[in-house]
């Protein structure tokens, strides 16, 4: 491969996968299309991860007669770092925003959400939603110690919106 492509090395324990390119790749089963990624801030709920995600989603088929195992690679799809927030953070947000909602009403809506956040970040955060509204996400990220993104929305609309690639 690197006689056809240059890239430095990388250590995908340190952060992302291929950091010169703010890219990181996730791969995930079809059966439970999900992976996890550090946790950063609860800021990436709503604003992105930060970095874009090249995902490959397979069927895994076991032969235990030979002992060995197929895989297929059903879809392939790059998300751009602008669409990496979460689905439903930023969906109702904008819905408030369009509904004039006011600081109050976001911070109401971030607590609900449980986004891991203090105070003075929630208030910072609602300032800043006031002024500019966040670009809709297609991730669904769980709150966790780590994030847990889950991907189907972002598999099943790929092609369909910008931002949302449907390579394969």
């Amino acid at each position: 491969m690197r006689d056809k492509y240059t890239f430095p090395p990388s250590n995908s324990a340190k952060g992302i996968d291929f950091p010169e390119l703010d890219v990181d790749i996730k791969v995930t089963s079809v059966k439970q299309p999900q992976s996890s990624c550090p946790f950063k801030s609860g800021r990436q709920k709503i604003f992105g991860l930060g970095y874009s995600l090249l995902v490959f989603e397979y069927d895994k088929k076991d032969e235990s007669k030979t002992r060995t195992a197929t895989l297929n690679f059903l879809h392939t799809i790059f998300v751009e770092k602008h669409r990496t927030a979460d689905y439903q953070t930023t969906s109702g947000i904008i819905n408030l925003l369009k509904n004039n909602a006011n600081e109050d009403d976001l911070l109401a809506f971030m607590s609900e959400r449980m986004l891991p956040v203090d105070d003075i970040q929630a208030r910072q955060i609602a300032k800043e939603l006031l002024k500019a509204p966040p670009i809709l996400g297609y991730l669904t990220i769980s709150n966790a110690l780590q994030w847990r993104l889950q991907y189907g929305r972002a598999i099943a609309e790929a092609g369909k919106i910008d931002g949302v690639v449907k390579v394969r």
